[in-house]
């Protein structure tokens, strides 16, 4: 099995491209979705989140206030990396769990959705293929102003504390441009699908895996004989 970075900007329109591929069949871990979970109450990250930014993220029931965290840490990049340092172990933890449980299943590969994807590299050495949603830069802040309903200002606060979606660009092996229609964005969704689903690496990957195994068998029932004659 391998893996396949999908990534974008804030409003770029990943989460449309990951739903798309979702309903092609293809399994999607998303990075927000685990993000989430590992900050939901009582857990480790929870707990350090609350002792370093204090109850006021809270909601009223007692849940990580997502805006207002997103608040203190888009205004301030030490607060930004001080909470990555929390989140992002925990977060690598949870996918390496599905990525394995995908792996037992005999999936081909499986598509990680991270938003921070470039930013962190921390999951770029383990990726086969990488995929960035591109807009242009009106197109983005104006998707951002309006699904958000922030200013000008907010949304292009926002849009800076990110890596430029061009420079991510320029990183990716494949890129999805999200600045049309949503056809054409499903006609190139398609054809990335197609290339995946044809890559023969998974096989590669499979047969490395199967003599690794065969040689510790090997060497084990060696080493059973030598004991025992």
């Amino acid at each position: 099995m391998f893996l396949v970075g999908l990534t974008g900007g804030i409003a770029s329109g990943k989460s449309t491209v990951s739903s798309q591929l979702k309903e092609l069949g293809c399994p999607v871990i998303d990075a927000d979705v685990v993000a989430r979970k590992v900050v939901e109450p009582q857990t480790a990250a929870y707990r350090l989140i609350v002792r370093h930014f204090g109850r006021d993220v809270l909601s009223e029931n007692g849940e990580i206030d997502r805006k207002k965290l997103g608040q203190i840490i888009f205004s301030s990049p030490e607060k930004r990396r001080l909470l990555n340092s929390i989140t992002h172990p925990e977060i690598h933890k949870e996918m390496l769990k599905q990525i394995l449980l995908y792996f037992i299943k005999g999936y081909r590969y499986v598509i990680l959705d991270v938003p921070l994807l470039f930013e962190t590299r921390r999951l770029t050495r383990f990726l086969t293929h990488t995929v960035v949603v591109y807009c242009d830069p009106a197109t983005q802040l104006s998707r951002l102003m309006q699904r958000d309903t922030l200013s000008q200002t907010e949304a292009e606060q926002r849009i800076s504390a990110q890596m430029p979606l061009k420079e991510k660009r320029g990183l990716a092996n494949h890129v999805i441009e999200n600045s049309g229609s949503r056809e054409d964005t499903h006609r190139q969704v398609l054809r990335l699908h197609s290339k995946l689903d044809d890559c023969m690496q998974f096989l590669i990957i499979r047969a490395v895996a199967v003599a690794a195994l065969a040689g510790l068998g090997g060497l084990f029932i060696y080493s059973v004989r030598i004991i025992t004659s």
